[in-house]
Order: structure tokens, then C-alpha cells, then sequence
């Protein structure tokens, strides 16, 4: 890659190394500069610019991002696109983070182009969590090095990064007295395994209280094998302090087998594991009853996902094991996680289909419904978006609403994203299904893709881009697609913008609101014509067809 001061007349096709904002000119860094660019540079005055040219056996920052990324993931992990040399991975449901450490260092120590970071191996995840990002980080890698990347990810017969989702579990759990015991203490425990468990998935399904002795804890765990425990728990009213101690006694009586006592985690270190016809034994450390983070939730955790939990795991916890000093955990407690404190999750990116329109340059009924190589127009946008990584889609009817619904009803089967709402104000124009779209999202998303129902050539990887860049902390809260620097649709918002959108009038849309805050926008340059493609004529349609596939 050649980077530096490029003479603006060898300037098409670079791609621009810092922001030009003077003149009338607003671009991005990282923009891949088109003829036109150039000479509207050049009217502004400028005679250079910093930029890179990428040579043959250099891989774009996004296509090198993509390919390491795809490599790396396993089980479990989505993968976002690629924008400005980054792909993340998100959790696709709860789980723990299963990172192979050695591999991940393996690969960045390759090349200072190629970076993975990831979560701590086992670290817990919620659905939607970020688990792992891919960044590229100049604006290309050395092909080589990409390459070397991709064998590194598939040198083993396992992904570096994937998901181990919770399995639900039935719990049984035994606790013990000795004089003095109150059952307010022991109710309480049986609060704080059951939150816990739930937590997890898992279902506290038996408890029982018996005196602190091996034949009673033996008996108890007869009991609870009939209510068809997967795990079981057994909380002594004294810490267990060696294997042979009452506990472990009381498990090996019951026809159960001690596998290992102690382990390098602090709180915790008193915890013993055993087996129990096949089934895991957990004798609870004295911690066990806080609601804080300690050992027994890094192992119970791991019992949840299915992970084995034998001696080799436990001796290996050491490192980090020291939690004591640790303020929080992303366990069950008590109080709220304070606004920002928590893991980064995917943004909530719904998408917004408009098919209200009376189509009146189409000379038909509604061009919603025309046929577009073997299916009606609308479908193509309802079906990109339901592809996408949107979390829901909500289309917007008006004109003729029962046909297109109809239409959009038999061609996608029934989704739980996907929902419709009338316009009844259709007539009036663009911005009257902008606000009644805005009005029927849910509360919890964080953007909106506005797309028109007219653009057949959006598909999914379009939409998936502009989530990509999604970035309101890195000030990218519009999210704009371009061809060869020439705006299109559809546009992502960010949530801050709902309210003025939501006070739209007219057939304009919020096309101003762009102008308004230029410096939150973000061009997202796309490939090929759909973002700047939309069909308002039959001529238009016919084009359309005759380049399209069937």
C-alpha cells in the first residue's frame, strides 16, 4: 500500500487518509475518492491530499475484516458487516464466551495490520452482547497477511471464538444444620441458588434440611434423585475443610464419587466436586450464600453450558481467580447495573418499510403490487429487511393497504419481526408515513432504516452495512448510503432524531434533517446502482427488469 501526499490528479480511486471539510467539500476519512470527487477537490483549491492507494496483493480494510472474521467465528456468534476496517462478533443467545487464548495471540502476533480482540475466555454473555471484534488497521492488509490469519483461525479442529449456551438444568438442593441454625439463614439461601439458577435457565426443583451428619445428607440425596435432578447442591452449615469431611462423606455414602476439593478462586476456594451416577455434586463454599460474584458461579456456570468441569478446569481458574477485589460481576444481584456500566451490546436497528403511496407516475393501481421478475415489488424490500439483521420490521400501508398486505402475507411466511401499521394520512405525502412508521416502533430501539418499498435492488448486505456503521459515540448517527458519492437511500437514524421526525410534513421526508446535522452523518459508499435505484415509472420498472435477474 502506498500512502502519503497523492497529486489531486492521481487522486481517483485513493482512498482519502483524513476528513476534507472546507469549501463546500464535507467528506469522511476512509472515502474512496470517484472522478467527481476530485474535481470538486480541486475546485475547493486543493492541489494534494494524504490518501492510500492500495497495490495487487493489498486487501481492502473491509474485505480483509470480513474474511478474518468469518474464519474465527463458531457456534453461536453473529457477525456484523465490515465498515472501516472492523467486524464485530455479538452473542446470539445467553452463554459463556469460549475463546481459545493461545490461537488469538498466535494470529495478532502475524502481522500489526491484523488484530482480534476478545472477551476473557468464559466470560458470561447476554444475547446481543459483543463477544469479539476483528480490526484491520490501516486502510489494507498485506494479502499474505490475511492469509496467514485464516490458517491460523482454521488450524484446529475448533473456532476461537464461539458460544456455549446455558442448558436448562433441575437443580436439587440439600442444606444442613447444626444447633443454633436459623431457617431464616437457610430460607434466604434458598433464595439466593434459586436466582442464580434462573439466571442461568436452570430451575431450583427440590431442596431439603437435614442435620449436619453424612447418613442424613446420604438420605436427602436419595430423595432428590426422584424429582429428576440434573445437579445437586448440598450447603453445609459448616465449610467443608477437608475431603473426607461430613459432606464429602455423606456424597460418597450416597454411592457418589469425590473428583477434587479446593480450587485457585477467591472467594470460593472451599468448593468440592463430585460425580453422583453421572451427574455433577457441587459442596457449596460458605460464599455460596452472597449473591456476590465467586468461584461456585465460574463453575456452575460452566456446568449450565455444558462445559466439562473437571480437576484440569478447576487448577486453571488461578489466573484471575482473585475476585475479591472486584467490584461487580455480570451475575444475578439485587441492585441495577448504573446506565453505561453494562457490556456493549449490538445496536437495536429496526427497519422501516413505506408502501403507502398512491403511485401516480405509474399510471397504475399501486406499483407496490406490480410484478417484479415473478413477485410483487414490495416483497423485494419486506424480504431484504426480514433478512437483515434488523431486530424487527414495520411496514407502513396506506393506499390500497389490504392487497399489499395480502401480497406481503403470502409470498414471506409469518415472522415475529414483522408488523404492520396504516397510514391513514397517506395522501398527504411521504412525511406522513415517516411519522406513523416512527410512532409504531417498539421503545427499546436505538435506530431506524427508512426504507421505500420502491428500491427492489436493497438487499440485505446493504442494510447490514449501514448497521454497520452505526456509531453515535463515533458520530455516526445518519447513516447515508452512496454510488460514487451521490447519495441514496435507505437512511438509518438514530433514535435522538425520532422526535423531530416524528413532525415531518409534506412529500420531502427528512431529506433537510441531513443538511441540519452534517456533522453526525456518515456516507457509507456502496457497490452497484440499488441505493440510487428506485422505481417510479413503468420505464423505470422495465429497466429494472431487463437487468435484474428472475
Amino acid at each position: 500500500m502506498r500512502f502519503g501526499e497523492t497529486p489531486i490528479d492521481e487522486a481517483t480511486g485513493a482512498i482519502l487518509a483524513h476528513s476534507w471539510r472546507a469549501s463546500g467539500v464535507n467528506f469522511s476519512k476512509g472515502r474512496l475518492l470517484s472522478a467527481d470527487d476530485v474535481v470538486k477537490l480541486k475546485a475547493a483549491g486543493a492541489s494534494t491530499v494524504v490518501a492510500a492507494r492500495l497495490d495487487p496483493d493489498d486487501v481492502h480494510e473491509d474485505e480483509a475484516a470480513a474474511a478474518v472474521a468469518k474464519a474465527l467465528a463458531g457456534e453461536g456468534i453473529e457477525i456484523t458487516a465490515a465498515f472501516t476496517g472492523r467486524c464485530n462478533h455479538f452473542a446470539r443467545e445467553a452463554g459463556l464466551a469460549v475463546v481459545d487464548h493461545e490461537r488469538i495471540d498466535a494470529l495478532n502476533e502475524l502481522d500489526e495490520s491484523v488484530t482480534v480482540a476478545t472477551l476473557p475466555p468464559f466470560a458470561r454473555v447476554e444475547p446481543r452482547q459483543m463477544v469479539a471484534t476483528v480490526k484491520i488497521i490501516p486502510y489494507a492488509a498485506p494479502r499474505t497477511a490475511v492469509a496467514k490469519a485464516i490458517e491460523v483461525a482454521k488450524s484446529a479442529n475448533r473456532p476461537l471464538v464461539s458460544i456455549a449456551p446455558f442448558k436448562s438444568m433441575r437443580a436439587g438442593l440439600v442444606q444442613t444444620r447444626l444447633p443454633g441454625t436459623r431457617d431464616k439463614v437457610l430460607d434466604k439461601a434458598v433464595g439466593t441458588t434459586g436466582k442464580r439458577l434462573t439466571s442461568l435457565g436452570s430451575t431450583l426443583v427440590g431442596e431439603r434440611r437435614v442435620t449436619h451428619d453424612a447418613n442424613a445428607i446420604a438420605g436427602a440425596l436419595e430423595e432428590l434423585k426422584s424429582e429428576g435432578c440434573d445437579i445437586y447442591l448440598i450447603a453445609g452449615a459448616s465449610a467443608i475443610v477437608d475431603r473426607h469431611d461430613v459432606v464429602p462423606a455423606g456424597i460418597e455414602q450416597a454411592g457418589g464419587k469425590v473428583t477434587h476439593f479446593g480450587m485457585p478462586v477467591d472467594p470460593g476456594n472451599l468448593l468440592l466436586t463430585a460425580e453422583l451416577d453421572g451427574k455433577p455434586v457441587l459442596g457449596l463454599p460458605g460464599c455460596a450464600k452472597s449473591p456476590k460474584y465467586n468461584g461456585f458461579d465460574m463453575v456452575l456456570e460452566r456446568l449450565a453450558a455444558g462445559l466439562p468441569v473437571g480437576r484440569a478446569e478447576i487448577v486453571r481458574m488461578g489466573a484471575g481467580g482473585l475476585l475479591a477485589e472486584i467490584p461487580s460481576r455480570p451475575q444475578p444481584r439485587d441492585d441495577e447495573v448504573a446506565e453505561g456500566e453494562g457490556p456493549q451490546q449490538a445496536p437495536r436497528v429496526a427497519v422501516l418499510v413505506l408502501a403507502a403511496g398512491r403511485s401516480t407516475r405509474m399510471g397504475g393501481p399501486n406499483k407496490m403490487l406490480a410484478d417484479a421478475n415473478g413477485q410483487p415489488l414490495v416483497v423485494h424490500a419486506v424480504k431484504a429487511a426480514l433478512a437483515s439483521q434488523a431486530v424487527e420490521v414495520v411496514v407502513v400501508l396506506g393506499h390500497m393497504a389490504d392487497d399489499v398486505r395480502a401480497a406481503i402475507e403470502k409470498a414471506v411466511p409469518a415472522k415475529s419481526r414483522l408488523r404492520f401499521v396504516t397510514n391513514p394520512d397517506f395522501a398527504e405525502g411521504l412525511s406522513t408515513s415517516v411519522r406513523t412508521g416512527i410512532g409504531a416502533l417498539s421503545t427499546n430501539v436505538d435506530a431506524a432504516v427508512v426504507q421505500l418499498g420502491d428500491m427492489p435492488g436493497v438487499n440485505a448486505g446493504l442494510l447490514d452495512r449501514l448497521m454497520a456503521a452505526f456509531s453515535p459515540v463515533e458520530g455516526r448517527a445518519i447513516c447515508v448510503p452512496t454510488v460514487g458519492g451521490k447519495r441514496g437511500n435507505p437512511v438509518l437514524w438514530a433514535r435522538r432524531f425520532f422526535p423531530e421526525m416524528a413532525k415531518l410534513a409534506g412529500d420531502t421526508g427528512a431529506k433537510h434533517l441531513i443538511g441540519e446535522h452534517g456533522d453526525l452523518v456518515c456516507e457509507v459508499e456502496m457497490a452497484g446502482e440499488a441505493a440510487v435505484t428506485d422505481i417510479d415509472t413503468p420505464e423505470a420498472l422495465a429497466a429494472w427488469r431487463a437487468r435484474s435477474p428472475a
